[in-house]
């Protein structure tokens, strides 16, 4: 791919978020604009911009490439993806938004009457948005050094950059329009080359085909326990995420909030057809990526090899600006998620506040992914989802459905969850991928369960500790609103 095509593809999407960036300056004045973008934003234009944020680096690159190394195990990745929406259109979505809250913090503290089940939601919060935000900045590092030959650390760079801009600007509010743009940006470029190569493929014939290999890394095929923990930690994973979550609190009312997410699915299905699309086009030609260890890269560079000349360059370009909008999308709702938290609790919960927390919500996570390799994206990311099925989905399964939940349970259960997971993380590192027993690389079957387990059991035990108002909490959470004029 000639260079100067990925630089400027990637110029073009940096100025185009943060001229939204400065549109959000504009426009956005008060505290709730900030935070939950004045709770004026309307389905679609809210299900767009989830899809822009939930559709990272995992599910632009990261698919396609394990797709390309494991072939229909991997396909488990958009199911779980896509279906975990599904999940938080029946149980999440509306009571989260009926509950009033700007963070997931603020939710289990009115919840549990509890400080502490604040502190240690607030933590885990950050902790999962910290770690999310490093695969990003990895596929960052990955599309720059591929498409333009930079040294990595410049993406890194260059993405914290644009994204502190723009989320420093207009928060909410701004990243929203941003988002929204970048869904149908990142839709738009992978729809595009991956149409006009079957195109090309079906009126020149498939003479590449012969070379191509079953299984290019002869890795074994999935188990049953593998496929069951991949499922558990994406389908409740999806529950537990702040960038997600902190999107229904955005919406004027629960029924908002329902709609939204029925559009996400909708969204999602669609574009998780074009990922898809191209692992099985590489696995049948261009099965050397995964040999060579570009696995992750397939995306970025099946266009040229398929195509070539101008009309290839044109392609890589889309697609790189499709990358790049991936990265840029989904570390500014983490940021703007990270930044709520942070400043609520640590800087008095002002706009000036909010700011500074934004900039330390991107610092730390640049500083670790300097630090650390890539592995490969939908697989950490993965561990991610694991690690949020087994801290924040239980306590708002349980914080939503069940009136017996008690502040010592839900603090009992975060911990357990998230240091069985946590550890299971750290030993996996120290293992390597080749040393890992599978129980240890995808723990989330026993780390969840566990979690949820702990949790019930303590609130059982401390059955006193229930809140006086859970009557009427619980009854917010769920009795339909009726919108007010001036929402509508």
């Amino acid at each position: 791919m000639n260079p100067v095509v990925g630089i400027a593809a990637f110029v073009a999407v940096s100025l185009a978020t943060a001229a939204f960036g400065f549109y959000g300056l504009r426009i956005s004045r008060t505290t709730g604009d900030f935070y939950v973008a004045s709770r004026t934003v309307r389905p679609w234009w809210n299900a767009s911009a989830i899809g822009g944020e939930y559709l990272s680096a995992a599910s632009f690159l990261g698919v396609a490439g394990l797709i390309l190394l494991s072939g229909t195990d991997a396909l488990w990745f958009p199911v779980g993806y896509t279906a975990g929406y599904l999940m938080l259109l029946l149980f999440v979505a509306a009571p989260l938004r009926r509950s009033g809250a700007y963070t997931i913090p603020d939710f289990t503290e009115a919840r549990l009457d509890s400080r502490a089940a604040r502190r240690v939601t607030s933590l885990v919060v950050v902790m999962v948005g910290w770690l999310y935000i490093v695969p990003q900045l990895h596929g960052a590092a990955l599309a720059i050094r591929i498409t333009t030959g930079l040294p990595a650390w410049v993406g890194q760079v260059a993405v914290v950059a644009v994204v502190c801009f723009t989320v420093i600007a207009g928060g909410m509010r701004s990243i929203t329009f941003v988002q929204a743009f970048q869904y149908w940006l990142k839709l738009t470029a992978l729809a595009v080359p991956i149409l006009f190569i079957l195109f090309m493929l079906a009126s020149n014939g498939t003479p590449a085909a012969a070379d191509a290999a079953v299984n290019p890394t002869g890795a074994p095929a999935a188990g049953p326990y593998q496929t069951i923990s991949l499922l558990v930690a994406l389908l409740f994973g999806t529950l537990g995420l702040p960038h997600v979550l902190v999107r229904f609190y955005t919406n004027p009312d629960g029924q908002s909030a329902r709609r939204t997410t029925l559009i996400v699915l909708g969204l999602l299905s669609v574009f998780y057809l074009l990922p898809t699309a191209y692992g099985l086009t590489g696995r049948t030609f261009a099965p050397g990526l995964a040999q060579s260890g570009q696995a992750d890269a397939l995306v970025l560079l099946l266009p040229g090899r398929m195509v070539g000349g101008m009309a290839g360059d044109l392609l890589s370009a889309l697609v790189v600006a499709g990358a790049f909008a991936a990265f840029l999308s989904t570390t500014s709702g983490l940021v703007v998620s990270l930044a709520g938290v942070i400043s609520q609790d640590l800087l008095g919960g002002s706009v000036r506040g909010f700011r500074w927390a934004a900039l330390i919500s991107a610092l730390v996570p640049l500083g670790i992914a300097s630090m650390t390799d890539s592995l490969a994206l939908a697989g950490s990311v993965g561990l991610v989802f694991a690690f949020t099925a087994s801290t924040i989905c239980p306590v708002l399964l349980l914080g939503i459905w069940w009136r017996g939940l008690t502040d010592a349970g839900a603090i009992a259960g975060m911990v357990t969850g998230g240091v069985l997971c946590g550890g299971a993380m750290v030993a996996g590192s120290v293992l390597g991928a080749a040393g890992t027993p599978s129980w240890l690389a995808l723990p989330a079957a026993w780390t969840v369960p566990a979690a949820f387990a702990v949790m019930v059991l303590v609130s059982r035990a401390t059955r006193d500790r229930v809140p006086r108002t859970i009557t009427r909490l619980m009854t917010r959470l769920h009795t339909p609103e009726r919108p007010l004029a001036t929402e509508r």
